[in-house]
């Protein structure tokens, strides 16, 4: 637990307790974004390498949907996967980079959702602050005015799901297409596809209206930043 809180909690605590300070009226939703993007623009590099792995991937479909189709039979396993690691090759795919930045990545995401969920703001907490940072500071929990950033909000939770979705629909590949004869793989293939396309949109909506303002805010700041990076790749990626 001391481990999480000096390299994770503490300095995303620290982070958003700094922004709050320097912000236009002490906005606790702007600090948010701001915060948000950081992280986003800290985590670009490894991010833009797996969006440019995605983009190639599906350049090359329809090339491992032959190989799947040419080696189909159980014996054949071994060698569709060989075949599948040379072609990934040709094409300077690593498969396991996207497991590793998600590796990386998810520390720092799950002390995000902690810091906005458990921060206890507007109260602040000076034994976990930094000598630099401003504890003094009144935290201004309505963001911009409207939505309370301790509270619920339907239209931030709303747009959570759709800039999701949004993202889902641009960076998942095309489903596979329904064979006559379907093996158990294919269906749970296609239904993973479906779940990733349109019921993980429903989930992240409900869930960030349930938890708080705070983080549906991080949430549509994070897929728009998401999509916007993708569309990057798309336009800059070489053939």
């Amino acid at each position: 637990m001391t481990l999480w809180h000096s390299l994770i909690y503490d300095p995303l605590y620290n982070a958003l307790i700094f922004l709050i300070g320097v912000v236009p009226g002490a906005d606790v939703g702007i600090a948010v974004i701001v915060l948000t993007i950081f992280i986003k623009i800290l985590l670009f590099p490894l991010a833009h390498k797996v969006a440019k792995t995605q983009v190639i991937i599906k350049h090359i479909q329809p090339e491992l949907d032959k190989l799947k189709e040419k080696f189909n039979k159980k014996e054949d396993r071994q060698e569709l996967t060989l075949k599948t690691l040379a072609l990934y090759k040709d094409n300077n795919i690593n498969p396991f980079f996207g497991f590793l930045v998600i590796l990386i990545q998810l520390p720092i995401i799950l002390g995000l959702y902690w810091v906005f969920y458990k921060g206890g703001l507007p109260t602040i907490d000076i034994s976990l602050l930094y000598s630099f940072v401003n504890g003094s500071i009144v935290p201004n929990m309505t963001f911009v005015g409207i939505t309370d950033m301790a509270g619920k909000s339907l239209v931030l939770a709303l747009l959570a799901g759709a800039t999701q979705f949004i993202q889902m629909q641009i960076i998942m590949p095309d489903a596979p297409e329904k064979k006559e004869k379907p093996t158990i793989k294919d269906d749970l293939v296609r239904s993973m596809h479906m779940q990733m396309k349109y019921v993980m949109p429903i989930i992240i909506t409900i869930t960030a209206y349930i938890i708080s303002a705070a983080i549906a805010l991080y949430w549509v700041t994070s897929n728009i930043f998401a999509i916007g990076q993708e569309l990057y790749v798309r336009r800059n990626i070489k053939e």
